[in-house]
């Protein structure tokens, strides 16, 4: 876990904090974060917002939250880490979302798709296709996916 690690490094180094909001990653990136002896020094929380209920119970997004935007799209991806941010209280919001496979979502989007934004100091947000059906190997490539952007936009002192 190097890139967790190196997340974990920057932040405690910062003493910034960090939410996480994941669907198709089912938890691996909060896994990944809180394997790093400390994160109770920057991690406040995550929650794996999977359905509608979920999105809504979790995160207090609703109907109206969701006009003009539908999941699966940097847009969505944007809001779940805005959202997650704002009710941790944290210097650092994560939101994915994706499909994993072996199928498709009902949106349209092929198995592999996902995307990913992290709000904070800085925002980016990106989608990432993999090409692949295969389930498993997508979560992982999402997570990892997901690290390789927060050490790309959590800078180092």
């Amino acid at each position: 876990m190097p890139l967790a690690e190196t997340i974990a490094r920057r932040l405690k180094e910062r003493r910034e904090t960090i939410a996480v909001a994941e669907s198709s990653t089912g938890g691996l990136v909060a896994a990944a974060l809180l394997s790093v002896p400390g994160a109770s020094a920057y991690f406040l929380g995550a929650a794996v917002v999977y359905t509608k209920f979920a999105r809504a119970a979790l995160l207090g997004i609703g109907d109206a939250d969701m006009q003009n935007l539908r999941p699966a799209t940097e847009a969505y991806a944007l809001l779940l880490a805005r959202r997650v941010r704002e009710r941790h209280g944290a210097v650092w919001g994560v939101g994915e979302t994706g499909a994993t496979g072996p199928t498709g979502n009902r949106y349209g989007d092929p198995a592999g798709h996902t995307c990913i934004a992290v709000i904070g100091p800085t925002e980016r947000a990106l989608t990432l296709r993999t090409g692949s059906a295969e389930r498993l190997s997508n979560m992982d490539a999402f997570a990892k996916r997901t690290l390789e952007l927060l050490a790309e936009v959590i800078p180092g002192t």
